[in-house]
């Protein structure tokens, strides 16, 4: 049975699989499908944040614990490993320093790239692993990045980044399910982590409140709210914590529909707001990006695709332009909140074809 879920994840004749064991469901069923496959699996924990909580306790134990439950479970060494050096040069200085200069990053997008298939994977290879295995929603075939077949949870738009040769050594073991079958195979086969909820927000903030978590590397910098025609509406604590779309903590009341962050003046320190959710200073159908990375090949330009903005978007159908200051990508219908800083991403169907850095509306 466990043989005939794994249809499509192909091991050619290797016996060893490394497999990020997180302290949640995915993972855990990751290592459950390659150990009841027949493969030996060594289980790899990563620590990437040093912090901790009220109590005085790192809050990473509970996920470690859970892993470690869920390797004794299945009866797999778990080997703790300590990313945070690493996390802390490679991905959060870097999310700082956009965070600063007036953009909204992903950081789970550059930790893919520069920790889980480089750090981890370059660690699995120490450990004589022929291959990485993640609980990410993906699939690959012929060293090609494909979505997971759970639309609901598609992680393919945080992996843009991975470079297409190291698909070989990557196996992806959960893909091909949904999410409601990867708990019911957790459930049937006893795992303590089969009804554990999912992570969700930023791995390092957690629970916190974004604002309050910044504050502590970014200072307040008081500025003045303004709608598109410069009225001044209030005052801000800072552009850096302000995102566009947002509407949650502005701090606006008054007459009318919620105000909405629909742009920045960074050089002034001004934050753009309108009222309405359907605000025309919401939509636009262009974006400038710039930094473009194609997963396995390069496409010819102009480009017929799809492409997201966010992650679980839909795809949307657009035309991308190579030019002398980037990708110029104009989508065929107005798209909500697009934001400088994060990635959009290109697809050929179920085919991730790759992504590129947002710099602008235009």
């Amino acid at each position: 049975m466990m043989r005939a879920l794994l249809a499509g994840v192909h091991l050619g004749d290797m016996k060893t699989v490394a497999v990020g064991l997180s302290g949640g469901v995915d993972s855990s069923v990751a290592a459950l499908l390659l150990k009841e496959a027949g493969y030996k699996v060594i289980g790899l924990f990563m620590k990437n944040w040093e912090e901790k909580d009220d109590r005085g306790v790192c809050t990473s134990t509970q996920d470690f614990d859970d892993a470690n439950r869920v390797a004794e479970q299945l009866d797999i060494p778990l080997i703790p490993l300590n990313f945070s050096e690493e996390y802390w040069e490679r991905v959060f200085k870097q999310f700082l320093a956009k965070l600063e200069s007036g953009l909204t990053p992903n950081p789970d997008v550059l930790c893919n790239r520069e920790i889980k298939f480089d750090c981890l994977l370059e660690k699995a290879r120490e450990l004589g692993a022929d291959f990485l295995a993640t609980g990410h929603y993906c699939q690959t075939e012929k060293g090609q990045l494909l979505k997971g077949a759970d639309p609901l949870k598609d992680q393919s738009y945080f992996l843009h980044l991975i470079e297409g040769k190291l698909l070989n050594e990557v196996l992806f073991p959960i893909g091909h399910l949904p999410k409601s079958e990867v708990r019911a195979l957790a459930k049937k086969s006893g795992l303590s982590t089969h009804a554990k909820k999912d992570s969700t927000g930023i791995c390092f903030i957690g629970k916190r409140d974004f604002k309050s978590f910044i504050s502590d590397y970014i200072p307040y910098h008081p500025g003045r709210f303004e709608d598109t025609h410069g009225k001044a509406i209030g005052e801000h604590a800072g552009s850096a914590y302000y995102t566009i779309g947002q509407r949650k903590g502005l701090g606006i009341g008054g007459p009318g529909e919620a105000w909405f962050v629909v742009g920045k003046d960074v050089k002034r320190n001004v934050v753009i707001i309108e009222q309405g959710t359907d605000h025309p200073a919401l939509y636009a159908s262009t974006l400038m990006a710039s930094q473009p990375h194609f997963i396995s090949y390069s496409p010819a330009f102009p480009l017929r695709c799809t492409a997201k903005i966010r992650y679980r978007q839909e795809d949307e159908p657009c035309l991308v332009e190579q030019t002398d200051e980037g990708l110029h990508v104009t989508f065929d219908q107005p798209q909500r909140a697009i934001t400088p800083g994060q990635s959009v991403v290109f697809y050929d169907g179920p085919l991730c074809l790759g992504g590129a850095h947002i710099d602008s509306l235009k």
